[in-house]
């Protein structure tokens, strides 16, 4: 059990919001039921500012035991409290007082995004804490629209569909968008009338909990959102195998997720999940380079690397690669990386040491198999977990850089000869999340676009998301689609009423 009480001001350094340094100084505890508490075990854990290897706060370490009674807490709620007795327009009304309070507080809660997970503030405030507060308000606005269907008949007969909540639903979410994954898991199952178990990555647990606070302030009903801080083997297992979970939504790597499926089987558990990637970002030689190179490469360096549709493989027509590869690396070369609170940086520190080690790795990887460094390639020397935008070229598609999700700031350039070749070298590969395609010619981007094996293709632009719009990957980057009406689709279940009239 961690013990040593942290030094707020020395590992909260660059931050300035009030609310948010009483907040790291306040006892970090589980929410089940509508109220804090500690571990059963008793247990803390460290949650470390990226930025300067300090630590921010000490955690509840919850297990099994809370799982267990988080879960009995949002059983009662979804059969017997006051959540489902909630009309329509109630529950919209407070998941838009929900959104107007995360709006409200949203400097508080950049802070501390930028704090546990050292993105810069300025993508903080600009797109995560924005773009959470319209998740939740775009869902808000289904709650009224969900639907169900009359169907065709013998006259005899009258059959109706009904659409109704899944029950209790467990969401794992990553640690590159603390928040935001947060949103898009409880959004949807709240519009929908479930109740919810979050687990927040054990690396970046604060934003989570005080959406918590926020969640009890805005009027949310006791245990309709638990929420769980602690390690995947413990807390997170415990909700992926429990039997009175009805439904698992995981957002992280492919192979957890593999482990969280196998896991589900005991109660054949509803399960979406949203895995790794390795997007191809294709650049045809007569793309409007002034676009397609800035946004190609923050595409890869967007959040330092930590993005699971980052399009870190980016293909370059053969006839071309020199002159382009060029360009690239000298916009990589000119991207500041550091203190997240500084204006002007693009990238902060990768989140946690372990993923620190595991990008020098690949670093690493990439000389020995011979690929060159046209930009970056190494570590920033220092405190924190910084690492350089580095672009690789001279890449094939069989070296492990371009076969494996780093998720650093770390690109691959590949060459191709024609359109059939970068489909073929587009689609070999595990993963399909998203690609990205650069030209002014339409047909050809239509074309292409319907080739690439990918939940999300992106034509001369990269990285567009709203809450309108699907999200998810083929093959082993998931399945399931978060986002947009989809989502609908995986918290709830339909039912079929037959009713005889005569």
């Amino acid at each position: 059990m961690a013990a040593a009480t942290p030094q707020v001001e020395r590992a909260a350094k660059g931050a300035k919001n009030s609310a948010a340094l009483a907040f790291l100084r306040a006892p970090k505890q589980l929410l089940i039921n509508g109220k804090w508490q500690p571990a059963k075990s008793g247990k803390t854990f460290e949650t470390i500012n990226p930025a300067n290897e300090e630590v921010l706060a000490l955690i509840a370490e919850g297990d099994k035991a809370d799982v267990d009674e988080a879960v009995k807490a949002a059983r009662k709620a979804f059969e017997e409290g006051a959540w489902p007795k909630m009309s329509p327009h109630q529950r919209a009304r407070l998941m838009f007082k929900i959104a107007d309070t995360i709006d409200q507080h949203a400097d508080e809660l950049a802070e501390l995004e930028t704090l546990d997970n050292g993105k810069p503030l300025t993508f903080s405030r600009n797109f995560d804490i924005p773009a959470v507060a319209e998740t939740f308000r775009y869902y808000a606005g289904w709650v009224t629209k969900i639907y169900g269907e009359t169907n065709p008949s013998d006259p005899s007969f009258f059959n109706y569909t009904l659409r109704e909540p899944v029950g209790v639903c467990g969401q794992i979410i990553p640690w590159n968008f603390p928040l935001l994954m947060a949103a898009w898991k409880l959004g949807p199952a709240l519009a929908c009338g479930n109740t919810c178990i979050l687990k927040p990555a054990e690396q970046t647990p604060l934003t989570a909990l005080r959406l918590g606070e926020l969640l009890m302030e805005a009027g949310l009903p006791p245990g309709v959102v638990n929420i769980i801080t602690g390690f995947g083997p413990g807390a997170g297992s415990a909700i992926a195998e429990h039997p009175d979970i009805d439904k698992v939504a995981f957002t992280g790597s492919t192979e957890v997720g593999k482990i969280i499926l196998k896991a589900s089987a005991g109660n054949l558990k509803k399960v979406s999940l949203e895995l790794g990637g390795k997007a191809p970002n294709i650049i045809f030689p007569d793309a409007d380079l002034d676009q397609a190179v800035p946004t190609a490469m923050m595409g890869v360096y967007f959040n330092s690397g930590q993005v699971c549709c980052a399009g870190t493989r980016i293909f370059v027509q053969r006839d071309r690669y020199d002159e382009i590869v060029e360009k690239l690396a000298n916009f990589s070369k000119n991207v500041k990386v550091g203190d997240p609170f500084e204006q002007g940086n693009l990238l902060g520190p990768v989140v946690s040491r372990e993923q620190f080690d595991r990008v020098k790795g690949y670093l690493s990887i990439g000389a020995e198999e011979g690929a060159k460094a046209a930009a970056g390639g190494a570590p920033v020397e220092g405190k924190g977990y910084f690492i350089q935008p580095t672009l690789f070229a001279d890449v094939n598609n069989n070296m492990k850089i371009a076969r494996e999700e780093i998720f650093g700031p770390v690109g691959a350039a590949i060459a191709f000869k024609d359109e059939n070749d970068v489909v073929f070298q587009g689609n070999d590969t595990t993963y399909g999340l998203s690609a990205g395609i650069w030209t002014k010619d339409v047909g050809r981007a239509h074309k292409m676009a319907r080739a690439l094996k990918a939940g999300t293709v992106w034509i001369n632009c990269f990285n567009q998301i709203d809450p309108i719009a699907p999200f998810g990957g083929y093959k082993q980057s998931g399945f399931g689609r978060e986002l947009g009406k989809y989502a609908i689709d995986l918290y709830t279940q339909v039912k079929s009423v037959w009713m005889k009239l005569s």
